[in-house]
């Protein structure tokens, strides 16, 4: 089984925002559809991932900060200030145990898939790959910790 037919299986939709989009509205986006990350798209090109990870690390900010610190509010910072702005990739060609690896390796749960042009064709998320994926190779498990 390869990417390709992961995304197959998915709704073909593309949730998406701008680096200069509220990261409140992201927000919103994301809770009302239910969805663990969006796309960060610039004049159409990938220019990051925004998923709940980093949300999570803003959201801790604040509270260690009793909600008074510099750090501004969701409803003041952007999207490109929180963004992973170089998410790791995967390829339609991928086989869903080079995926995995690839997944496991940089700790990353969601993936742009993107073709030979660098055009976003979906995303993937290890739920997506634990739901349609009759794995062969059994996986070996990260050794290092993710911050």
């Amino acid at each position: 089984m390869q990417v390709r037919d992961i995304l197959k299986y998915k709704e073909p939709m593309l949730f998406k925002t701008s680096p200069e989009a509220l990261l409140s509205d992201a927000v919103v986006t994301m809770a009302d559809e239910n969805i663990g990350s969006v796309v960060v798209l610039s004049k159409g090109q990938l220019a990051g991932m925004l998923t709940f990870r980093e949300i999570l690390v803003v959201l801790a900010k604040r509270q260690r900060e009793q909600r008074t610190g510099p750090t501004p509010t969701m409803s003041e910072i952007t999207v490109a200030e929180v963004m992973n702005p170089k998410p790791t990739c995967s390829h339609p060609d991928m086989t869903v145990d080079e995926l995995r690896t690839v997944m496991n390796d940089c700790g990353e749960r969601y993936l742009p898939v993107v073709d030979a042009d660098q055009s976003v064709l979906g995303v993937v998320s290890f739920h997506d790959v634990a739901r349609n994926c009759p794995c062969t190779k059994p996986l070996k498990l990260a050794t290092k910790r993710f911050s």
